[in-house]
């Protein structure tokens, strides 16, 4: 809904976002959505355990997405505004390639040793796989921010959409036909393509031929590419991209380490530090409305603010976009709370009811999402004003913050540790980029609508479980959810009034 909103034409001020962040956020829903759909898939086959070595090592490929790129994605962006873009992205290509083979190289070496630190049973091939995804989606990324930079969001979309539709078909096609092919004794080519030695190999075996078939979608945008080092451009793009390193590393810290940590801390065996990792990552994809937003919103937000920054009115259109991104993320957040009995469903505790113990911490992990999401609204202060040193030094303490609580936490309170770390490491992001962006880039955000906004909806989600915990029929409870869905959307358009009266058919429900 917000979306539309702010298509309008009387919303000029934030109408480009709109129309480029809705077709990011197409991708986004439809693929996240697809994507999302292999978790029940996935936790209806394997145990618990193995769910949670599954999580673990897509949790590295994030942690090393980020060292491959090292903020070079953000630098293209900002140098594209002083500098000829082929040259811009020819410099960046090639950095991005020398330091993709040295990196994979690195990694792959010692994958028999790494394989034994992660308790993964021997399967060394399972670090290759991680290797060979992690590179080939590094090599990706540079092609779709020239789409993104050229505002061609529907090829963007659709070649994501692809991506995750062909790994969603992959994992099918291997652990629902293959696998059932050879433990019913079949004699054909699919008993003989799967092997139980492989085991969740095949997860990651169909998210590399994905990412493979997706950088082959992107020749166009590669064509254009030569190898290129201009030593002057370079130095200065480093200069620029080097505290973003320090931000996404500090950042995937924040996303990955409590996986990690679970492990090394949980108190009780390995198997079950793995079971406790599972369900703790199975309810944290519930947080996936947040997220998909969130992630959706940054795409189409990066380019914006920083072609929006030269404007008059850049602020006031900053300010407008977090009030706007604040109502939508308390509607995500109503969206899944309220309808937790619902959304359980798709962690697949009709076969593996174990999943379903970890529920309490769902709302606490998506009120830390949209704090980590406002995070990313207010981190433009320092992108702009060319203080990323600041940004990397926020992360970090964000970081120390969620391993310290970790740390001493998980003995005793187990996964839960995990939640609240979130909570408290990017609730205090958000407070210091606010407190750092007032003193070198105010911004007239409207702070306390926004987080009265914020403790509103918490609280019809503390009132909506006393109930639940009250109740055994679901019907009252998703009618009482409804309800209290309704009661926010009444109370945003009477405290936006202003703003929905620009708009046609919202401002009929004002006469």
């Amino acid at each position: 809904m917000v979306l539309h909103l702010m298509k309008l034409p009387h919303l000029s001020g934030i109408k480009q976002l709109a129309n480029q962040t809705a077709w990011y956020g197409l991708s986004n829903i439809i693929g996240r959505f697809i994507n999302y759909l292999l978790t029940p898939l996935l936790t209806s086959i394997y145990a618990p355990s193995a769910f949670g070595d599954i999580s673990l090592l897509f949790a590295i490929a994030a942690f090393l997405n980020i060292i491959y790129t090292y903020g070079m994605e953000t630098s293209y962006f900002r140098f594209n505004q002083i500098e000829n873009e082929s040259k811009v992205f020819n410099n960046a290509f090639s950095s991005l390639l020398l330091t993709t083979i040295l990196f994979s190289v690195i990694l792959i070496i010692p994958a028999n040793t790494i394989a034994d630190y992660l308790a993964l049973n021997g399967h060394s091939e399972y670090i290759l796989f991680v290797v060979g995804i992690v590179a080939l989606d590094t090599l990706a990324v540079l092609p779709f921010s020239k789409l993104r930079h050229e505002g061609r969001p529907r090829k963007f979309a659709l070649i994501k959409i692809l991506n995750i539709v062909i790994n969603v078909l992959l994992v099918i096609f291997f652990l629902q036909v293959c696998k059932p092919a050879f433990e019913n004794g079949e004699e054909n080519m699919f008993s003989r393509i799967y092997s139980p030695s492989i085991g969740i190999g095949y997860v990651f075996i169909a998210q590399f031929i994905a990412s493979g078939i997706t950088l082959l979608l992107l020749f166009n945008e590669l064509r254009v590419y030569h190898f290129e080092i201009d030593t002057k451009l370079f130095k200065e793009i480093f200069i620029y991209s080097s505290p973003l390193i320090i931000v996404g590393f500090g950042g995937m810290i924040n996303e990955t380490i409590d996986r990690f940590m679970i492990i090394q801390r949980f108190d009780g065996t390995i198997e079950a530090a793995k079971t406790a990792n599972g369900i703790y990552s199975a309810n944290n994809k519930l947080a996936i409305l947040i997220v998909i937003f969130i992630q959706t919103f940054r795409m189409g937000a990066e380019p914006f603010f920083f072609k929006t920054s030269a404007k008059d009115d850049a602020k006031n259109t900053y300010a407008r976009v977090m009030n706007f991104f604040v109502i939508a993320c308390c509607c995500c957040f109503l969206g899944v709370v309220l309808f937790l009995d619902v959304w359980k469903y798709f962690m697949g505790v009709h076969k593996n009811p174990s999943y379903a113990e970890g529920l309490f911490i769902v709302p606490i992990l998506m009120m830390s999402k949209i704090f980590l999401g406002i995070y990313y609204n207010l981190s433009i202060w320092y992108k702009l004003t060319n203080k990323n040193m600041m940004g990397a030094l926020i992360t970090l303490i964000g970081a120390l913050i969620t391993i310290a609580v970790n740390y001493f936490f998980i003995p005793s309170l187990g996964y839960m540790a995990c939640a609240l770390a979130n909570l408290a490491c990017y609730g205090m992001m958000m407070l210091l980029s606010y407190w750092l962006g007032n003193k070198y880039y105010p911004i007239p955000y409207q702070w306390m609508k926004s987080f009265g906004y914020l403790i509103f909806v918490y609280l019809l989600y503390l009132i909506h479980n006393y109930f639940r915990l009250q109740m055994t029929g679901v019907l009252p409870l998703h009618i009482m959810g409804i309800a209290f869905m309704l009661i926010f959307i009444i109370l945003v358009l009477l405290l936006e009034k202003e703003e929905m009266k620009k708009i046609p058919f919202v401002n009929k429900l004002y006469r």
